[in-house]
């Protein structure tokens, strides 16, 4: 079974409106409403691409209603904690530029931090979780790397998709994933990292940790996959990006699905550039025939640097 965490969901409103004027009225063309949160993104994606998920986490309040209706309705199993407080409401700007507001997280009890875990406690070997997102101000930052110790005690395997000091923790538990961007590796490591050649020595780094995958994606410069045996690169396929909301949650998705189904490693990093793009592309989420059209575009090499 797969699982999905997300400590700070939100509902996102999506605005669009030709530009933004500070200080002023502004009267967007279109809007819509959606569940946002990283690990619900993934289990959204996941459920396009034909498998099942349980999205885990915190809600409260309207809101929290709002995205446990929401994910429901797209036939998501979800078993959330329910906190005291609304989820947050971040508000995504599309115009000229795009721009966010997002809300203030509600607080998250002791009491509500251990019903999330007793929840894990039931997870069993050959299990997939991802841990996605941000950690919400309430809880410790190396949250994910105690659950990450834990949960592969029990022989579970853990994608986890963050940032900042949360990935900085979690990396001493040697998750089975991590997908850092160019932006967030740089973060990580301290190093102005503005090519492909330059990340290697920090993924060589990050695979010797005992970390199993290190998936840094360069938006259109393409990607890079690394193991223990090898490190490959994979093209981005051509397009005209429309959406960048989620195309790092497809792209975890992605690879996630992929060694689900058994996918070959090149494969499967073919299918996870090709997830994160198709959501790219569209005004939506990725489906599956167009995340498996868009692969025939991806090549995968040996990266040479």
């Amino acid at each position: 079974m797969i699982y999905t965490v997300t400590l700070n969901p939100a509902m996102d409103y999506f605005v669009s409106l030709d530009t933004l004027e500070l200080g002023g009225v502004n009267r967007t063309k279109a809007d819509h409403k959606a569940p946002g949160g990283k690990g619900i993104n993934v289990s959204r994606v996941l459920k396009r691409m034909g498998h099942k998920s349980t999205a885990l986490g915190f809600i409260g309040g309207f809101t929290g209603e709002y995205i446990k209706a929401s994910i429901e309705e797209e036939q998501i199993q979800a078993s959330f904690i329910q906190v005291d407080g609304d989820t947050r409401i971040n508000v995504k700007i599309n115009a000229r530029e795009e721009s966010e507001l997002n809300g203030v997280s509600p607080d998250v009890s002791a009491s509500d931090l251990e019903k999330l875990e007793a929840q894990f406690s039931g997870l069993v070997e050959g299990d997939a979780i991802v841990l996605a997102g941000s950690v919400p101000p309430a809880l410790r930052a190396d949250v994910y790397a105690a659950w990450t110790s834990q949960l592969k005690k029990q022989g579970v395997k853990v994608y986890v998709d963050t940032s900042g000091t949360a990935l900085a923790d979690v990396i001493q538990a040697k998750p089975t994933f991590i997908k850092p961007n160019q932006h967030e590796l740089s973060e990580l490591t301290g190093a102005e990292i503005s090519t492909l050649k330059e990340a290697v020595p920090y993924v060589k780094a990050l695979i010797d940790q005992g970390i199993e995958y290190v998936l840094v994606t360069f938006a259109g410069d393409g990607a890079l996959l690394a193991t223990a045996e090898t490190i490959l690169f994979a093209n981005t396929p051509k397009g005209t990006v429309k959406n960048s909301v989620g195309a790092g949650d497809s792209t975890v998705a992605g690879f996630v699905c992929a060694k689900e189904e058994g996918k070959t490693l090149i494969d499967a990093f073919r299918f996870a550039v090709a997830s994160g793009s198709a959501t790219a592309f569209s005004t939506g989420f990725a489906e599956r025939n167009t995340i498996e059209a868009l692969m025939e575009e991806i090549h995968v090499t040996p990266f040479q640097s």
